[in-house]
């Protein structure tokens, strides 16, 4: 089968490289595991043998990080966000003329595919995740994940094969006895990222953690996890199976976690028994993940008594027009104001903390003190406006933040990584009606 040709779409002042081979339907959107180069990828082993037998199932559509393959490269310090990362899959996607696709998605290509079905289920028909997880770290609720202690020794294996193929020692030790496939692995890293940009994606993908994301995934989703692999165990794929809605679990024989090695044929059997189920979207999603912030003036009553309802009105809508500058710059959807604050959501959780911080300091500017708190969830769609928990928690954020601060959940820390946004431990907060939570501040 000849390489399709590569093209090029524009992410801002990037270029993204991406291919397209078969035909549809289905679209099929194969996500590539933060490193990749699309056509190295399809010429040799070991990624090619997966992509050339999707093209036989759909339209494959696989593309570049920027940073990484045919893709404008960036510093290691400006990695794509995990949003910036969801951008860049819609506008491949828009360059294809491509509504709504299955999903492919493995090892830590994972996490990055759930939160886009999360955020943006209208475009996901369904979500095929192989051999991944939602977190790659333990803690005292993951107890099966890497131990966080050895996160800086485990980069530096990582690194120390780089560009060889010899990392398939651990990932699939049954190729690591082919010279071929390890030569071929290691061709395929040399081509993908350089020594510094694959150590700066090891160490963002070490801080991944989309556990929260998991019960907003709404979309038919298949698990399917090789049960004795040594680099990602199948307790993650069964946990992921366990928290994502009406997932389905299929566990087959082997201990590699390239899927790709091997016989293929009891995949694809799956995968091809899961599709004809699955189906497509036909319909606006009533629930998506988003980020919500909520923003009101530190004592405004007080304020507007000592200002006088004419100038208080005229402070007030200068606020109003400030806020809603700094939407329409962050990409956020104004709900509706509360009076002396505003309800937002964002389908990206940093450019949500942004915003936030950049009304605070106009207000400041303006003689007026904002607090502002955000949280990422699931909310329901109820015409204009929103609902759900989640929309409860942001609330219950924002109450416990004091004049020009800006708080966030757990969950939205956790969901920046990469984003070189810094916090500061608030510790945990009872929020009145939602439990305990852990705050975080937003620097100035």
């Amino acid at each position: 089968m000849e390489t399709p040709e590569v093209r090029y779409a524009k992410s801002g002042d990037l270029s993204i490289a991406y291919m397209t081979a078969g035909t549809g339907p289905p679209d099929i959107v194969y996500v590539p595991n933060w490193t990749s180069n699309v056509e190295i990828f399809w010429e040799g082993n070991p990624f090619g043998r997966l992509l050339r037998r999707l093209s036989t199932m759909g339209r494959v559509i696989f593309f570049d990080q920027p940073g990484t393959g045919l893709s404008d490269p960036v510093p290691p310090d400006s990695l794509p966000t995990m949003e910036q990362w969801m951008d860049d899959v819609r506008i491949v996607m828009d360059a294809v003329g491509s509504r709504s696709a299955v999903f492919v998605a493995g090892d830590a290509a994972g996490p990055l595919a759930m939160l886009f079905a999360a955020s943006h289920p209208e475009r996901v028909d369904s979500l095929i995740l192989t051999n991944s997880y939602a977190r790659v770290l333990r803690d005292a609720d993951y107890s099966w994940g890497f131990p966080l202690e050895r996160r800086a020794d485990a980069i530096d294996w990582w690194m120390e094969r780089w560009g060889t193929g010899r990392q398939l020692e651990l990932t699939s030790p049954n190729a690591a006895k082919d010279p071929l496939e390890v030569r071929a692995m290691g061709r395929a890293e040399r081509h993908s990222a350089s020594p510094a940009m694959a150590r700066a994606i090891f160490n963002l993908i070490s801080d991944l953690d989309v556990r929260h994301v998991l019960s907003a995934v709404r979309v038919p989703t298949l698990v399917v996890h090789t049960e004795k692999s040594r680099w990602i165990r199948v307790e993650h794929g069964r946990y992921l199976a366990e928290h994502i809605p009406g997932a389905e679990f299929v566990g087959l024989d082997g201990n590699d976690t390239g899927i790709f090695y091997g016989d293929l044929d009891p995949y694809f059997a799956e995968v091809e028994r899961f599709l004809a189920h699955a189906g497509t979207s036909s319909r606006e999603p009533e629930r998506a993940l988003f980020t919500i912030m909520f923003t009101d003036i530190v004592d405004s009553s007080a304020r507007a008594g000592q200002l006088g309802d004419a100038r208080w009105k005229e402070l007030l809508d200068a606020h109003d027009a400030m806020v809603r500058l700094q939407l329409d710059r962050f990409r956020g959807r104004e709900i509706k104001t509360t009076g002396d604050g505003f309800l937002a959501t964002f389908d990206g959780p940093a450019r949500a903390v942004q915003c936030a911080r950049a009304v605070r300091d106009a207000a400041h500017a303006l003689g007026i003190s904002v607090r502002a708190g955000l949280h990422t969830g699931e909310c329901e769609r109820r015409g204009a406006d929103i609902g759900g928990i989640a929309v409860h928690i942001a609330a219950r954020v924002a109450s416990t933040a004091g004049g020009g601060e800006v708080l966030v959940s757990s969950t939205v820390r956790d969901l920046v990584a990469g984003s070189r946004l810094v916090f500061e431990d608030r510790g945990l907060h009872e929020l009145k009606g939602v439990g305990e939570w852990r705050i975080f501040s937003m620097g100035v």
